[in-house]
């Protein structure tokens, strides 16, 4: 496929690896990887998934897809295409190469049979075009741990915790990740070689923190949580005001997880914790004593895209019966558009075409948002991207969407 009378997208060579890689790095910035990075994601990369667009020997533009599994409302782990190393080179632009890939990307998809397509988004405005909607958040935020006290839960006190090398003890806190990958929705399986991704500890990305430390959590001499962290030392006036920085936590019960926070709020000559990627009803905001002095924040994550529409809801439960009709618009991908009907409920679903009168106008793109339970559609009908059809209609399937817990992107790809 040409994107114009010079360019020539095609599938991507492991031979064209490094000349990829490296109009992505320019297209990101130009700052150099480090090497343990670039041969991680060099091993991780499907080649028969992975796209590029040359311009004679120049690539131009490049976009991949990882093979994942995803938790969906209900607990199936459904097949996606995790789209990524996506980038358009400067001298190439309004000339058509980042619409040429999205639309043979969502074909191969599609062909791939896999009714979902996921991405995180560097510049969120680009991608709402081609039908993603932003389906799950994530909280941070910078904890005063002098002044933010934590009230931990009964049984808190018979957790065991102990320091260990962080690859010394991989397989079992994988073990920990993998038990809680059903339980929330957005949470991905992670594939052979993913493991990899939580122990990368490059010296220049550490901003003056240590290398990357790991407590583990045990109960009756099982592991039940762990945490990977750094700390940043600091001193002010004398006093000693260090940063911990958390850069991953999974528990598998309350104790535990409590556990792990009040060893994070504990750590000697430090009095601030910086906390990323967390779910947005994440347990600790309301162990704390003061939520102001943790200065929670929000922020986009995972975009969802439904590519083959009826499997994509059918996939997934509902968490009260549903029965709507659905006018769906699909202008990037034509065979989404038209009216489906959903009929579901916690067991189960369907969904499938139907001429019968719609109850609910919307695009895919709100589908998608919605897709994971976290966006509601009585929201996005107040903004105006939902319409109401039928009475009640609205109600009916905002409710029967939502999910128990709040969606979450645990890493990114």
């Amino acid at each position: 496929m040409a994107t114009d009378l010079a360019t020539e997208l095609r599938v991507l060579r492991p031979d064209e690896w490094d000349t990829w890689y490296g109009h992505l790095m320019r297209a990101f910035g130009g700052v150099p990887e480090p090497a343990e990075e670039l041969e991680l994601y060099r091993s991780l990369t499907e080649y028969d998934r992975s796209l590029g667009v040359w311009d004679g020997e120049a690539c131009v533009g490049s976009a991949g897809a990882f093979s994942f599994r995803m938790t969906v409302p209900g607990g199936a782990l459904v097949p996606v295409a995790g789209v990524t190393m996506v980038g358009v080179a400067a001298t190439h632009r309004r000339r058509g190469v980042l619409t040429s890939m999205m639309r043979r990307q969502l074909d191969d998809v599609r062909t791939w049979g896999e009714p979902l397509a996921v991405l995180t988004a560097s510049e969120p405005g680009i991608y709402g075009r081609f039908g993603y909607g932003t389906a799950s958040f994530q909280l941070s935020a910078e904890i005063d741990t002098g002044r933010a006290v934590l009230s931990v839960p009964a049984g808190t006190d018979g957790v065991r915790l102990r320091y260990v090398a962080p690859a010394d003890v991989l397989d079992a806190c994988e073990a920990v990740y993998a038990r809680l990958v059903p339980g929330r929705p957005g949470m991905l399986a992670r594939r052979p070689g993913w493991e990899r991704l939580g122990l990368l500890d490059p010296e220049s990305l550490r901003e003056g923190a240590s290398p990357l430390q790991c407590v583990v959590a045990e109960r009756d001499g099982e592991v039940t949580g762990y945490a990977r962290y750094r700390v940043k030392p600091g001193w002010e006036s004398g006093v000693p005001e260090g940063t911990v920085v958390l850069d991953v936590l999974d528990a598998l019960d309350p104790a535990t997880d409590a556990a792990l926070w009040r060893f994070l709020f504990d750590i000697d000559l430090t009095s601030k914790l910086s906390v990323g990627n967390r779910p947005v009803d994440d347990a600790w905001q309301y162990l704390v004593s003061d939520i102001r002095r943790c200065l929670p924040r929000l922020q986009d994550t995972l975009y969802v895209r439904l590519v083959d529409l009826g499997a994509a809801l059918a996939a997934r439960t509902y968490q009260a019966p549903v029965d709507v009709v659905l006018e769906v618009e699909d202008a990037f991908c034509g065979w989404n558009t038209g009216r489906w009907r959903l009929s579901g409920d916690a067991k189960g679903a369907v969904c499938e075409r139907t001429s019968e009168a719609a109850d609910l106008a919307l695009s895919v793109r709100e589908l998608g948002a919605a897709y994971l339970g976290g966006v509601p559609l009585t929201a996005l009908a107040a903004a105006g991207r939902v319409r109401e059809l039928r009475g009640g209609a609205l109600a009916e399937a905002s409710v029967a969407f939502g999910s128990a817990v709040a969606p979450w992107l645990p890493h990114g790809f």
